[in-house]
């Protein structure tokens, strides 16, 4: 009895951990109001953390009827929050007037516009037990 014990107590415990090891989700997001085609939208993943210093993960996608989506894979769950912006000339940076006022349009999940840069707590969101997807606004 203490053999079958044992190796049921193993098993479950291979299974819990094999399930655990699987759970990995998808983030997807998406701008819908780009207001033109040109350049392209730079998406960027974080966590509190490393919130606006270097992203979890970064992609970038083109603009077609003034939709941008990206698709972050392999996310397991915690709390994150998405930024993003049109660069719209190419050059791989938001740019900035000399004032310090952004000259590209941005955004970040849950749409909060603040008067300056999105701040973690009002961008975050949570990833649990399934995939998510955000709709983002500039």
């Amino acid at each position: 009895m203490k053999l079958f014990v044992s190796i049921a107590a193993s098993l479950l415990l291979f299974t819990s951990n094999m399930i655990k090891a699987q759970d990995k989700f998808t983030i997807t997001a998406k701008v819908v109001n780009v207001t033109s085609e040109k350049g392209k939208v730079g998406f960027a993943l974080y966590d509190k953390e490393n919130f606006m210093k270097k992203p979890l993960a970064a992609l970038e996608a083109k603009i077609k009827d003034g939709v941008s989506v990206v698709v972050f894979k392999n996310v397991k769950p915690g709390v994150y929050a998405v930024i993003c912006y049109h660069d719209k000339n190419d050059n791989d940076v938001m740019d900035f007037a000399a004032n310090g006022m952004p000259l590209e349009d941005f955004g970040s999940s849950n749409n909060v516009m603040n008067f300056g840069p999105p701040t973690f707590d009002t961008a975050k969101f949570s990833v649990t037990n399934k995939n998510v997807s955000l709709e983002i606004k500039f």
